[in-house]
């Protein structure tokens, strides 16, 4: 039998669907909420095509096969009440097989705990082993993934846990459908080589895609949740013990989810949160939605003068639209009119309403309450006690969600609108500089105003990196003295405790043309998987959602570079490999309906292969500095420069057929 051990407290059991949704029009049906207010509306879903009968185990043995020596045991689960446990020794088992009705490739997850190594979690087609881990000894829970397993109409797929040298306890097995992309890394320098493996096969184990029942409402205070709804196509973006998706981590993980091309999911979740910025919430989206995407989740909606809020998730929801359509091609971010009206009043009506406590003169600026997080922050640093009316990630934000706007309404071909919201842009960016950050540099530049109009300098953690990580900090030396206090604050006596904060610094120095910094924090957050979390309801720091999806971003956005802008056939790179990294390359790099792999040589040579797609790319070859010439494809030609906040590139923008590679390189 199991031993006890203390609880690493609760998660929740999940089924999950493995088709994916066809987005379209809405259904007219609206769910009620936990306070008995209206959320958005979602289309029906079909029924999944393959499940697990009782995933977490809570219907007891139902739908499992046991050996003697394994059971279920209530004396240590990860979510709600039960598990399954096997004692040690060779020979016993615990599965269960179910039968493909559909062809797809999947990934199979699971929470698992042990007393030593050599346990086995297995997925065995038709008999014979698909994937398997050999586990090591970890007594607290960790979640591991069984990934791309290939089904065809009626395989026999075999999920089963194996018995170790110690005991082995196993609890909420879940299913995902393997990510439509299959990105692959290899480079010079080994490590950046594990990180995105590991990075990829992780997020991907987080997919939800329509259909499945699961559970609503899980959280720490109620593990069995307030009963079950019919999950839509998102993905987990919060905490692991938590049945839903948060807006800011959400809005963090859109780029990682756009590299595996999870546009249905990025779609279906930017839309349950646009929906939900009502005038009764004063056009603040909700916080957080449980799976079925229509659902507010109840420990953080209490009502709609009740809930979380937070002023930066408003505009980086804006941001983050902009961004999907980039990735995807798809024109729902410009013609669906919940998404439009949702850009239109979060950057009019929502900063008109909640600009009332400091005078910013012609300029708007959101502001908070200064009284937490159920009556609307201005910071995501909910830890500071500061009353904050104005804070330095809300402004950022809002800058870049003017931007956001302006490039939207240009696609759209509303060409007023695109130029009212850059010169909005622009004069927010100016008032910026000129008045709201004071003239202090590094510690001394403001970062916040509290209820009462003092300004506030020193470190604010988000309120002080999202400044130059939403380039709102004009390029120059103030910047720069800027970025190397966060640096040194992150480093040292203000470094964040919680993960998923460390996330952003990567992205901060990148977008900064901070290469080595920025890679410095990628490797600090990946070395940390294995720590247990500081909430320790969630589990290992590797188990909280926001690590694996903003890595892979930070891979291609970061490292490489890539700027994808699908509806326009284009994507422009530019290498930031860090000192040691000689090379790094990427394949199965999905933009719209192409697919590319791309290689950067240091800072001096670029190769793009169009590997697929159905009509030709501009690809803009990007090299930092002025160079006389570069060399395309072997043929010499004059190097055409261009600014791109404050730093000089000298750039190429060949064609790029689908089938053709182009090598790009200087001098």
């Amino acid at each position: 039998m199991t031993r006890s051990r203390v609880s690493l407290l609760s998660a929740l059991a999940l089924l999950l669907p493995l088709t994916p949704l066809a987005l379209g029009g809405q259904a007219s049906a609206v769910a009620q909420d936990p306070a008995g207010t209206q959320a958005p509306a979602v289309m029906p879903t079909a029924p999944a095509p393959l499940t697990v009968t009782n995933p977490g185990f809570e219907q007891g043995r139902t739908g499992w096969q046991f050996t003697s020596g394994t059971g279920v045991a209530a004396n240590y689960p990860h979510g709600a009440a039960r598990l399954a446990y096997l004692d040690g020794g060779a020979g016993k088992k615990v599965s269960q097989t179910v039968r493909a009705t559909g062809r797809g490739t999947y990934d199979i997850s699971a929470w698992i705990a042990t007393g030593g190594p050599n346990g086995r979690w297995t997925a065995r087609v038709n008999g014979a082993v698909a994937a398997a881990l050999t586990l090591p000894s970890a007594s607290n829970y960790r979640r591991y993934t069984l990934s791309r397993i290939a089904l065809a109409p009626g395989d026999t797929l075999e999920i089963a846990f194996e018995s170790g040298d110690a005991w082995v306890n196993a609890d909420d097995v879940m299913l995902s459908p393997a990510s439509p992309a299959d990105p692959r890394v290899s480079s010079s320098d080994p490590k950046i080589v594990e990180m995105f493996d590991w990075s990829k096969r992780k997020a991907n184990s987080w997919v939800h895609l329509p259909g499945t029942k699961g559970p609503l409402n899980v959280d720490e205070n109620r593990t069995g949740g307030s009963g079950k709804g019919t999950y839509a196509a998102s993905y987990w973006a919060g905490y692991a013990n938590r049945s839903g998706y948060y807006s800011r981590d959400m809005a963090h993980q859109l780029a990682g989810a756009g590299v595996l091309a999870l546009h249905a999911e990025n779609r279906s979740m930017l839309r349950s949160f646009a929906a939900s910025a009502t005038s009764r919430h004063k056009y603040y989206p909700a916080w957080a939605f449980n799976f079925d995407t229509s659902t507010y989740l109840s420990i953080d909606y209490k009502g709609p003068t009740n809930f979380v809020r937070e002023v930066p998730a408003t505009f980086e929801l804006v941001e983050k639209s902009e961004e999907a359509y980039r990735w995807s091609g798809d024109r729902a971010y410009l013609d669906d009119p919940t998404l439009w009206d949702f850009y239109s009043r979060a950057t009019d009506e929502f900063v008109t309403l909640h600009d009332a406590l400091k005078d910013n003169g012609a300029v708007e600026v959101a502001e908070g309450t200064g009284q937490g997080i159920f009556q609307g922050t201005a910071s995501y640093n909910e830890q500071s006690g500061e009353p904050l009316a104005e804070a330095g990630d809300a402004i950022g934000s809002q800058y870049r969600a003017y931007l956001a706007v302006a490039s939207l309404a240009r696609a759209k071909g509303e060409a007023a609108l695109a130029d009212r919201y850059g010169a909005k842009a622009r004069e927010l960016k100016e008032y910026f500089n000129s008045t709201w950050s004071g003239t202090g540099s590094g510690a001394d530049m403001v970062r916040g105003y509290t209820t009462d109009g003092r300004a506030l300098t020193g470190w604010g953690k988000e309120n002080s990196w999202f400044m130059p990580m939403k380039q709102i900090i004009e390029p120059g030396p103030r910047r720069e003295a800027y970025l190397d206090y966060v640096d040194q604050q992150a480093s040292g006596p203000g470094r964040p405790t919680n993960i998923e904060a460390l996330t952003y610094l990567p992205d901060t120095f990148f977008r900064n043309n901070r290469n080595d910094t920025g890679w410095k924090w990628m490797k600090d957050v990946y070395d940390h998987k294995d720590v247990q979390h500081v909430n320790t309801k969630q589990g290992t720091n590797g188990d909280y959602p926001e690590v694996s999806f903003t890595l892979l971003g930070q891979t291609v956005e970061g490292l490489l570079g890539v700027t994808p802008d699908a509806p326009a056939r284009t994507l422009s790179t530019g290498s930031r490999l860090p000192s040691g990294m000689d090379w790094l390359r990427i394949d199965d790099l999905r933009i719209g309906d192409s697919a590319f792999a791309l290689r950067h040589d240091g800072a001096s040579k670029s190769t793009l292969t169009h590997t697929s797609g159905s009509a030709p790319y501009t690809w803009e070859a990007r090299f930092p500095g002025t160079h006389a010439t570069l060399t395309v494809d072997g043929v010499p030609q004059p190097g055409r420069t261009k600014v791109v906040d404050g730093v000089t590139y000298t750039y190429a923008t060949p064609t790029v057929d689908p089938g053709r590679t182009v090598t790009v390189r200087t001098g």
